[in-house]
Parts: C-alpha cells; structure tokens; sequence
C-alpha cells in the first residue's frame, strides 16, 4: 500500500467496477453513494465476473489463489474499461501490479468471524460437520479441539447460509462483515473474538484500486479512513513480507485504540498447533513497521 500524491483535475464521470455476487453489488453501492455525497456527475458500474466466481467445488488453499476474485477486475482498470475497482481487501494480493494503487480504504466494518449453525458454538456435538473452504478456519477449530467434519462448502453468503439451514452442513464460520452488509445478522449464533478466531488480514474493509496515473484518484481519495488504513496496512504489510497466502493458516487483526496501534497475529498448523503468536504495539504512523517486527519474529515458523 502506498500513501497518495492528490493531483486536482476536473472529473466529468466515474465508472465502478464490480463482481457480480450481492455482497460485491452491494459494496461498490455504498461507496458509490458515499462518491455522491461530494460528486455530482454520473457514477455507473459495470459487473465483471472473475475466475474465483467461476470455481464452485475446491478448497481454496489447493489452488493458486492469488488473484481469484480480483485479477479480472484489475485487468478492466488497467485497460481503463472501468476507472476504479472495489474489493473486499481481504480478497487483494499483496504483490499488486505496479501500474495499481489502492488510493482508499473506506472506514472498516467488523472485521470479526461468527459461527452460523442450529448450534451455540460450545454446544456443537463432535462429529458434527463444519461447511469451510478456509485453511484458517479449520486450524482455529483443531485448535480448540472441536473435532468436527470438515466439508468443502462453496457459494455466495446467501448460498452458505441456506446449506446450513437446510442440513447440508451443521454450521460455517463466516466473516461478520458481508452480513452486516447485506442485512443478515439475524443468522449469526455466535460472535467470535479476534483473539478466540483471528480473521485474515484485511477483514472487514473495502478497498479502492484505480490506475496509479488516473487523474481522477483525487476524488476517490477522499472516501479514505485513515485509522482504517493504517490497521490493515499493518496486517497486509505482515503478509507481504511473510509472503504467504491462504495456504498457510494465518491470522492478523490490527486495532487502533484511540492511542496506540496493536497488531496481533497467529500462525499455526493445519492440525491446530500455534507455531507461532505475535502481539506487538506502537504508534498508528508505524503501521508498517508493526507488520515488518511482527513478520520478522514469525518468519523462522514458516
């Protein structure tokens, strides 16, 4: 992530760039009408279906996944079909292309997991199964000796939470976020702490990827937080210097309290061990330090 250089030039319109699901709509929705609230001129999306859109039946962590729900956006915004991209951060490679920039990161909404089942979390009876395509998610259950099941469990939110419901599957975790967005908290069973489940970095908040050169990033500048940005700057410096993806079960949540900037961070097995558990805090403008220390200490554990 890199801080903007804001060149003021008149912009007549913008267009979005958008995955297809209701999650994705429904974000490139709330940052367009936050555009409105200081852009006047014509703001239209344009829907883009990705490879990650495409796959319904593998786990992610036996693919490459780098890319899977961004990389074809990112191709429109590099073409100029679309001027700017919005994603969920999570979902965005840490290596982006160098004609990129992520020029915001709107303020972050939860960045917590929750369990959805028939089920409280504690009650769950082992053997039962866990609808999960997450490496992550599965070492944090082994690691809390849940002994469940298992099952790849694919599909936009809507889809997860119907196979739950319809048996398919005893539960899934999922991330608070995408429900709180779309409406859906009535689903939830239980709220996870970030210490008890710890999300993936960038969890929780969007971002806004246009063309380095584009003169029209000044305007999308303005949708950024800066707190928010300097958390998950922290988290996905951490990644990038660890250079790992989902394949490895890593979790990293930054939080700013109103002084300092914490970043906790936990790599384990798949079977659940804690290789490695890293809480460190400083400043907030010392995000990316944070992630370079925090990566330092975990990076033998690789």
């Amino acid at each position: 992530m890199v801080y903007v250089l804001i060149v003021n030039f008149w912009c007549v319109s913008l267009i979005i760039g958008s995955r297809g699901s209701k999650l994705a709509i429904t974000q490139a929705n709330l940052v367009k009408n936050s555009l409105s609230e200081f852009f006047s001129e014509k703001i239209d999306m344009s829907i883009i279906k990705t490879k990650g859109d495409k796959i319904t039946n593998s786990q992610l962590y036996d693919m490459d996944s780098k890319g899977l729900f961004t990389k074809e956006l990112d191709k429109a915004v590099l073409e100029e079909e679309v001027d700017f991209a919005v994603h969920s951060l999570k979902d965005v490679p840490t290596d982006l292309d160098e004609d990129l920039q992520i020029i915001s990161i709107p303020e972050r909404v939860s960045p917590n997991e929750v369990f959805i089942s028939n089920y409280l979390w504690d009650e769950i009876p082992k053997g039962s199964t866990l609808g999960s395509s997450s490496l992550r998610r599965e070492a944090f259950s082994n690691f809390h000796k849940k002994e469940l099941v298992l099952k790849p469990l694919r599909g936009n939110i809507e889809t997860r939470i119907n196979k739950v419901f319809e048996g398919e599957v005893d539960g899934t975790i999922m991330a608070e976020a995408g429900l709180i967005r779309l409406g859906l908290t009535e689903y939830i069973k239980n709220r996870f702490s970030t210490e008890y489940l710890t999300p993936p970095a960038g969890q929780g908040a969007l971002a806004i990827i246009a063309r380095r050169d584009s003169y029209k990033k000044n305007v999308l500048f303005k949708l950024n937080h800066f707190n928010s940005f300097q958390e998950t700057f922290a988290e996905k410096t951490l990644l990038h210097e660890l250079g790992v993806g989902c394949q490895w079960p890593l979790g990293a949540n930054a939080k700013f309290d109103g002084e300092k900037l914490s970043l906790y961070a936990v790599l384990l097995s798949k079977e659940g061990e804690i290789l490695s558990k890293v809480n460190i805090k400083g400043s907030l403008k010392e995000a990316q330090d944070l992630g370079i220390l925090a990566a330092k200490e975990m990076k033998e554990f690789l």
